[in-house]
């Protein structure tokens, strides 16, 4: 796990390929379809878990409370 500070919030990044790391409710960064292989990173908070298989290599598939689906690249805890 890795510790990241930004400006006064720190915050554990943690990878997303284990689905039960993962529950609604849960802050996320997520790799959109359209942004794959581009670096870009949405965040926001995990409404449904997609994925049903217990691991995924490239991440688990959510549904954001935005309605956005991507695979979790981090997992946010403060």
């Amino acid at each position: 796990m890795e510790v990241i500070t930004t400006g006064t919030l720190i915050f554990n990044k943690m990878e997303g390929t284990r689905r039960d790391d993962i529950k609604p409710g849960t802050n996320v960064m997520v790799e959109l379809t359209e942004d794959k292989r581009t670096g870009k990173l949405t965040g926001g908070r995990v409404l449904e878990v997609l994925t049903t298989a217990p691991m995924h290599p490239h991440g688990i598939k959510v549904k954001l409370e935005s309605g956005l689906i991507g695979r979790v690249k981090h997992i946010i805890t403060i």
